[in-house]
């Protein structure tokens, strides 16, 4: 989960939402990623798709199923679906996505019943340093808006 973490910061430094992933097999890193949306043009490259695609290039096969996913945040529903047709055997995440997760926030998709794989998940593991990242991305880019629309306001970092 540290090198995840790494990862997310990577992402945070060029304009990113920080979140990262790693997928291990074996105690191997196979594929890393960490969001990428914004500068691929791309809606699909969450920092889980980016690793799985890493993995499944280094692998040679896009089935995973003695990997586990580490990641910085709950996945969401799109991740989910692709950590499914990956055949992950695991996925651990840091910070639970009460808005948009979708193991064990907002949707629980894998309690559905309607999908042919399931995998075994768990959270928590480095959230705290997740959420604080997080939070304090989010925090600047409010600021940062909100000074760009209001250009004669004070923030709070400017005291």
């Amino acid at each position: 989960m540290q090198r995840a973490l790494e990862l997310a910061s990577a992402g945070e430094a060029l304009g990113e939402v920080p979140v990262g992933a790693v997928i291990v097999v074996n105690d191997a890193i196979v594929g890393e990623g960490f969001n990428q949306p914004i500068s691929r043009h791309d809606p699909t490259a969450h920092a889980e798709v980016v690793a799985l695609r890493a993995a499944a290039a280094q692998l040679g096969n896009y089935r995973l199923e003695n990997a586990t996913l580490y990641v910085t945040l709950e996945p969401c529903t799109m991740c989910v679906g692709a950590l499914i047709h990956a055949r992950m055997a695991r996925v651990v995440f840091a910070a639970a996505e009460p808005k948009a997760g979708s193991l064990v926030s907002a949707r629980r998709q894998l309690e559905s019943g309607y999908y042919n794989h399931a995998f075994a998940f768990s959270g928590g593991l480095l959230a705290d340093e997740a959420s604080v990242m997080l939070s304090d991305f989010f925090r600047r880019r409010r600021a940062a808006q909100k000074k760009a629309t209001n250009p004669g306001s004070r923030s709070e970092s400017d005291e």
